[in-house]
């Protein structure tokens, strides 16, 4: 069979033919960024002569934590593929493609501190069937990517998103794809980093929609608060908290430092002058406010107009905290006065938030994990779907997956597999989807991605705050939802 090579204008990419799509893996969109260039802004790659993308490349450094009896690498990847130029991404494009064909960029999640393009759950194959080029990205991820650093650009991984973007309006067409019609979607922090991105003056015109996948603009910090992350960062790394400290410093340095950052037993106020953690504790790495990507905190910059001319659909799944509280037995086993204190850590009026989501004979376990879902994802959701001026609808994902004997329920990022029709990935004895995922249900889904990447077409109304339409994929129908539980807390 022979294989397929493309020409950019970076040089030509081989690749490879399977079932009739054309697949080519590990393709730089920026010079590797070391050395010198590291904690610097993405440059250009060198041209070459032919790149070979017929295995995947490096990913960001980032380490894979292991969940009990549960099995997410098919989720999030194995761990570091480790290599300089890490910079890259991925295509998948039907095979010959001639052009004008519609294009979707996926961005990972991770906590902006781990994840991989190229997880097998996030297979571009069958969009690629179905029609659409699909890219996937890596950036850089946690001290890289997302710590600031006296001298050095913040927001460095959302810079490199842009860089990926660019790269694709001035290749894609190459590969049979519109750069006119390009769909950005991601989930958890790649659908955060998506919420940033559409109100952002640095990403105007590089897409045209934008699926945010239990996302939203909310998880920002002030520059103050995130510091805090700077200073701790550098007493566990031994090194100066500057520029010249971090660079003399190991990639292996820094990573074992975030693994005890992240610890729920280090000490550190991630809590601003309102007494928010917004991320609740899974993250001490978040997009920072005040630079030109992050001018203003993003939803002041909808409520202003921007991001207006981009298509946003917007959702999350109904027991988001279920992924980190069921495996870890948080929601069978926590009581009362340490859910309290554990939701205090970063949220004002834990008592009355507790007391709202407690329900008659239920366990605290249970009130902090629903409440916690709420307030970090599912109701700043719909407050980020209030205030885009532009064309806006809103799903809430509610099929639940039967593992660990059907507690796991419609988790964080259990949509994913939906999405990208790749049940089998999710499957199996240690599977997050458990044992017989409905194939119905992906088709469905995923087929909703795919024709509203190709002219915006939705089956179900647009969002506002009067008629408050959510979309519910498993019921196949629209429902207007009220205000949740935490609404009163939340701001």
């Amino acid at each position: 069979m022979t294989e397929p090579v493309v020409t950019t204008r970076s040089g030509p990419v081989r690749g490879t033919t399977t079932n009739g799509v054309w697949r080519f893996l590990g393709i730089p969109y920026a010079a590797a960024p070391v050395g010198e260039r590291r904690f610097a802004l993405p440059e250009p790659h060198a041209p070459w002569d032919e790149w070979d993308g017929r295995e995947k490349g490096p990913s960001a450094p980032w380490l894979l934590k292991d969940f009990p009896a549960l099995d997410l690498a098919p989720l999030v990847g194995s761990g570091w593929d480790k290599g300089e130029d890490y910079l890259n991404l991925n295509i998948w494009t039907p095979e010959g493609a001639k052009g004008g064909l519609p294009v979707m960029v996926w961005i990972h999640g991770g906590g902006w501190v781990g994840g991989s393009a190229m997880a097998p759950v996030q297979d571009g194959t069958a969009f690629a069937r179905d029609g659409v080029i699909l890219v996937s990205i890596t950036y850089r991820l946690g001290v890289d990517g997302f710590m600031p650093i006296p001298g050095a650009p913040l927001n460095l991984g959302l810079h490199d998103t842009i860089a990926a973007l660019r790269w694709v309006q001035d290749n894609i067409a190459a590969f049979g794809g519109d750069p006119a019609n390009v769909t950005v979607f991601g989930e958890s922090a790649g659908a955060m980093s998506i919420g940033d991105l559409v109100p952002s003056p640095a990403a105007k015109g590089l897409f045209r929609r934008a699926i945010i996948q239990s996302g939203h603009g909310s998880i920002v910090r002030p520059l103050s608060v995130a510091q805090r992350v700077t200073k701790k960062m550098a007493k566990l790394m031994g090194v100066a908290p500057t520029l010249a400290g971090f660079r003399s410093a190991s990639i292996e340095r820094g990573l074992a430092a975030l693994e005890k950052i992240s610890l729920p037993t280090t000490r550190i106020n991630m809590r601003d002058e309102e007494g928010r953690d917004p991320t609740f504790g899974v993250s001490r790495f978040a997009p920072v406010v005040g630079d030109d990507i992050i001018p203003i905190k993003p939803l002041d910059a909808l409520k202003q107009g921007a991001g207006a001319e981009i298509d946003v659909l917007i959702g999350t799944n109904s027991e988001e905290m279920n992924l980190y509280f069921v495996p870890t037995g948080v929601k069978a086993k926590v009581g009362k006065l340490l859910a309290w204190f554990v939701l205090s850590r970063s949220a004002p009026h834990a008592g009355a938030t507790l007391k709202a989501y407690r329900k008659p004979g239920g366990k605290p376990g249970e009130a902090l994990t629903e409440a916690m879902g709420d307030l970090m994802f599912r109701w700043p959701a719909r407050v980020y779907a209030a205030a885009h001026k532009g064309r806006t609808h809103m799903y809430e994902f509610g099929w639940g997956s039967t593992a660990f004997e059907g507690q796991l329920g419609a988790c964080h990022a259990v949509e994913v597999p939906f999405v990208f029709d790749t049940l089998p990935t999710g499957t199996g004895p240690r599977g997050f989807l458990g044992a017989a995922p409905p194939q119905a249900l992906a088709d469905h889904v995923h087929r909703i991605w795919v024709d509203y990447a190709r002219d915006g077409s939705l089956p179900w109304p647009e969002f506002d705050a009067q008629t408050r339409q959510v979309y519910r994929p498993e019921k196949g129908a629209a429902e207007h939802e009220t205000e949740l539980p935490c609404a009163p807390f939340w701001s």
